[in-house]
């Protein structure tokens, strides 16, 4: 079986018994899930953005050749590694007088799988939600909202809105970070010196932003995550 068959395999239900369909041959020592913990180390310690197949291939002590066998391309590589984070993802069973809480305890999971993985959310913003992992983490998702007494569109926009924004949040505080690493970019996570350069602008060019940079540049931890979450998600309720 070739790897773009074994790619298709893996969104296909499984056997009666649990057995795979499409049963996996193991002509190379390394498997698919040797190929995801690699690639998932080398995030975890050079961020998305060092990730290559070749890079994958090195670290295993292959080819890049070898990895075809079992992975069909970057594109798929990733929709594995969201995949895995994806699995880690614990789903409630939706309460109609708890879902709101629902919601947001499994977007701040999905965000916490992120931030382990600098930058890897990126992937996510691009990967059609086809993998199996992802696609149970967006039923759940989706029965929550529909508990909630969404509409089916409104529960499926709003769904599709919840996971742009923990992706987004998870990619903005990685390139954040990335760059706080350097000396000349390190205002980029101070507090202090942003609310001082908004205070200095023209007051009369710019009198909301200096009158409120405090707010502007406030909150701690997760505190602008939790705010968005909670406005969406109480948004769809009113609707």
């Amino acid at each position: 079986m070739n790897p773009r068959d074994r790619r298709a395999a893996r969104h296909q239900p499984s056997e009666p018994g649990g057995t795979d369909p499409a049963p996996r041959r193991r002509a190379l020592p390394i498997t698919v899930e040797q190929v995801v913990d690699t690639a998932l180390g080398l995030v975890a310690a050079d961020g998305y953005e060092a990730l290559t197949m070749r890079r994958v291939a090195a670290a295993l002590d292959t080819g890049p050749a070898s990895l075809y066998a079992h992975v069909v391309n970057k594109a798929d590589l990733d929709e594995l590694l969201i995949g895995r984070l994806c699995a880690e993802i614990a789903l409630p069973e939706p309460a109609p007088d708890a879902w709101r809480d629902q919601l947001r305890d499994v977007c701040a999971q999905l965000r916490d799988q992120y931030l382990k993985y600098p930058g890897l959310s990126r992937a996510a913003l691009a990967a059609a939600p086809t993998d199996r992992q992802v696609a149970r983490v967006g039923e759940g998702l989706l029965a929550l909202a529909l508990a909630g007494g969404a509409s089916p569109q409104d529960a499926a926009w709003a769904v599709d809105a919840l996971v742009l924004y923990v992706a987004a949040y998870c990619l903005e505080r990685s390139i954040a970070q990335r760059k706080a690493v350097h000396e000349d970019a390190a205002w980029v996570l101070d507090r202090e010196e942003l609310r001082r350069r908004l205070t200095a602008l023209p007051a009369a060019d710019f009198p909301h932003t200096t009158r409120h940079a405090a707010e502007l540049t406030g909150g701690a931890g997760h505190d602008r995550f939790d705010f968005t979450i909670t406005l969406l998600i109480n948004g769809l309720g009113h609707r």
